[in-house]
């Protein structure tokens, strides 16, 4: 009895790390050879495709791909950076940082522009904007906007029809939300404006785009602000209540990135996992739902800059300065 009530408490804090994870699947759990260990921010439906076509291409690899929160992935890898083979997010801010500490393994001659990448450890694979998705039945009889100013417009005319049914990041959690707000507010004092209008309509906060454009599918919110395209375009397929709109005053796209860990332990495999993703894989699926990153100069333009200029908002006072600010506007 003695024996099995030590087992049983050697294995619980497993357990509960087990069911830490928003998700976690084994791609080619049948393969003798080395196992890979990723976290991602990406949810796995979106990015089995590229797992899959990857361990159909290296058949003694397999692949433990596990999903967590930006913000979550950041503090896991700099408490734990030997858990991790490979680190994939959508925060290019956080990113940049965890290889600018040291977290992240050099890789020589990647096949990746040199604006998509940092002093090569970390590196962008795929690129795609924020967008605001709305129900078109919310918006019967009336223009749908095309700016934000537009939406501000729009939200302040009926503000019945839209209380608590506006959805956005919660940036005090989520790494993606806050890189997207400081991005967008750097651009422009209209973001600010937005977020009083929101706020003054209760606002929902959410951690991820999947949740909000879950809710908006629902019916539980009418618009979600800043929510991904590649999330949108894959569930809001099919649903004719839905449109997705890229906001013509300005588009904030991130770059999402991939690195691999300083402390992994299967080095070889993790750096085949980082070529075959930044060689804009096409694959063997009937389509791969995250846009891969273009090879041509334009993406520079358009994208946030993996550059030195992301960390600005990282640092403690700016960051508990704009998390004040932000509340002051959407917690009223």
């Amino acid at each position: 009895m003695c024996y099995l009530i030590a087992l049983i408490l050697l294995l619980l804090p497993q357990v509960a790390a087990a069911e830490d994870w928003e998700d976690r699947q084994v791609f080619n759990d049948t393969a003798n050879g080395v196992q890979l260990r990723v976290i991602s921010s990406t949810d796995t439906v979106l990015f089995a495709p590229f797992i899959e076509d990857f361990v159909a291409a290296n058949p003694s690899v397999s692949v433990e791909y596990l999903v967590s929160g930006t913000a979550d992935i950041y503090e896991r890898v700099r408490a734990t950076p030997e858990a991790f083979d490979v680190v994939i997010s959508s925060a290019m801010d956080l990113q940049l940082k965890l290889a600018n500490d040291g977290f992240a393994l050099p890789l020589e001659d990647m096949p990746v522009p040199a604006w998509a990448q940092w002093h090569d450890s970390l590196f962008a694979f795929t690129s795609e904007p924020a967008t605001i998705v709305v129900n078109r039945a919310a918006f019967e009889g009336q223009r749908i906007p095309e700016t934000r100013q537009g939406l501000i417009e729009a939200l302040r005319e009926r503000p019945e029809t839209f209380r608590g049914k506006v959805g956005t990041y919660d940036v005090r959690q989520s790494g993606l939300g806050y890189l997207f707000a400081t991005q967008d507010a750097r651009v422009s004092e209209t973001y600010w404006r937005l977020m009083e209008v929101m706020g003054g309509l209760d606002v929902r906060l959410y951690c991820c785009s999947g949740d909000m454009i879950r809710d908006l599918a629902d019916g539980k919110i009418l618009v979600a602000y800043n929510v991904l395209g590649s999330y949108a375009a894959v569930q809001t397929e099919g649903q004719d209540t839905l449109t997705i709109i890229l906001p013509s005053d300005f588009q904030t796209t991130m770059m999402r990135t991939v690195m691999v860990s300083v402390a992994t332990r299967q080095p070889e495999a993790a750096e085949l996992l980082t070529r075959y993703l930044v060689s804009n894989p096409t694959g063997s699926s009937e389509s791969i739902p995250l846009p891969v990153l273009p090879k041509s100069g334009e993406s520079e333009q358009e994208a946030i800059g993996l550059n030195p200029a992301l960390l600005t908002y990282l640092d403690v006072l700016k960051r508990r300065k704009f998390i004040s600010a932000w509340e002051n506007a959407v917690i009223q």
